[in-house]
This record gives C-alpha cells, structure tokens and sequence, in this order.
C-alpha cells in the first residue's frame, strides 16, 4: 500500500458548503464515521482536541486537519473542497477551501508523520493548488494528488508504517 492508495475519489468531496470551522469539523467527522468503524462523535471529538492545541491550517487556503483513533484498524485520508472559502485560524489569516483530513489508528501512529509529509509535499506547487481548485471530478483530485507526489512518495510503505 501506498499514499495514492489511501486518498481514492470515493474519499473525495467536491464543493461542500460549511460556513465555519465547527460545522466542516462536524462534516468531515459525519463522512469519515461513514467509511471507518468509529462513532462520529468520537472522531468528532479528537478533531476539536486536535484543533484545540493549534489549527491545523497550512496556509495558502490548505488545511490538513489530523488525528489518532483508538479502536481503528486502517487509515483513512479524505478530501474535501468547499464552495467558498472559511475562516481557520491560518498563520497567515487566509481563509481555507481545500481539507486533507487524516485518521490514524492509534495502535499504529508509526506511519502517520510518513503520510502527513507526503501530503505536505505534494500541496507546496501553487499550480497543484490551482488544479486542485479547479477539477471536476473526484478522479481528477485523486489524479492530480498522485502528478503532485514527489517521486519517493510512490514507494511501498512497509507493514510496519501500518
């Protein structure tokens, strides 16, 4: 398994529509309870700790909201863009429109840092940032995310990262 194998375009959500932080934190935390075995309050829950300690914003209207999962077997990464752009604390005070939401599980964090990297990476190219904006399709997202992966990203992530 590997990054491109963790963000699929069923995992990808177009032009969503949440006003403000608590409401994207409660969507993002309503598709993920529907695709992992967890409650979305739990999920829910670790979001708003997580986002507690600091914003997970990245700056240049990217947030990477991310947490671990007691009881969870698989990660999940998930995609979303909204509509028009909220407030999300960012560094540098831009609103954000693109979400790469991940869950890991607990028991295995080892490949977390692994994962947040690669996605880091591959949203540093503002002309990523601009296709990202722009696609059509969640197979267009999914697409452009794999062109963006440095090369080394593409290798097989050990047992072990799991």
């Amino acid at each position: 398994m590997n990054i491109s194998d963790l963000l699929s375009a069923n995992n990808v959500i177009l032009d969503a529509g949440p006003a403000n932080k608590g409401t994207l934190l409660d969507l993002l935390a309503t598709e993920a309870a529907s695709r992992i075995a967890a409650p979305k309050e739990d999920i829910l829950k670790a979001l708003q700790a997580r986002e507690h300690i600091g914003s997970t914003a990245l700056g240049k209207g990217v947030a990477l909201p991310h947490t671990e999962l007691r009881g969870t077997e698989s990660p999940l990464v998930l995609f979303a863009r909204l509509r028009k752009p909220i407030d999300f604390e960012a560094r540098d005070d831009e609103p954000v429109d693109l979400f790469f939401l991940v869950l890991w599980p607990t028991a295995t964090r080892k490949g977390l840092l692994p994962v947040m990297g690669e996605i880091c990476q591959a949203l540093r190219d503002p002309q990523s940032l601009r296709k990202l904006r722009q696609a059509e399709t969640p197979d267009a997202v999914v697409e452009l995310v794999r062109q963006a992966l440095p090369p080394n990203a593409e290798r097989e992530l050990d047992d072990e990262d799991f």
